[in-house]
C-alpha cells in the first residue's frame, strides 16, 4: 500500500480506469458472442445487424486505447469471414 499522497491517488485513478476498460471489453465480447449466436442459429437478418453492432462495439474499444489497432482489425476481418460463410 503506498504512503505518499500521489501514488494514493495513482491507485484510486488506475481502480476507475480498470472498471472502465472491464465495461468496455466486456461490451464488445458480448455483442461478438450474440453474433455468433445468431449465426450458429442459422438466423442470417439478425447476424447482419448483430455484425454491425459486433463492429460498432469493437472500434470504439479500439478508438478507447482498450484494443490495439491491428487487433481490432483482426477481430473484425474474422467476424466478415464468419459472416460471409454463413450468407454463401
Amino acid at each position: 500500500m503506498p504512503n505518499i499522497k500521489s501514488a494514493k491517488k495513482r491507485v484510486k485513478i488506475i481502480e476507475k480506469k480498470t472498471l472502465r476498460n472491464n465495461m468496455i471489453k466486456s461490451g464488445y465480447k458480448s455483442a461478438v458472442r450474440k453474433f455468433e449466436e445468431a449465426l450458429q442459429a442459422g438466423k442470417k437478418e439478425d447476424a447482419n445487424l448483430l455484425f454491425v453492432q459486433a463492429t460498432k462495439k469493437i472500434d470504439q474499444a479500439c478508438s478507447k486505447g482498450v484494443l490495439p489497432k491491428n487487433t481490432a482489425a483482426r477481430k473484425k476481418s474474422n467476424l466478415a469471414k464468419k459472416l460471409n460463410t454463413a450468407m454463401a
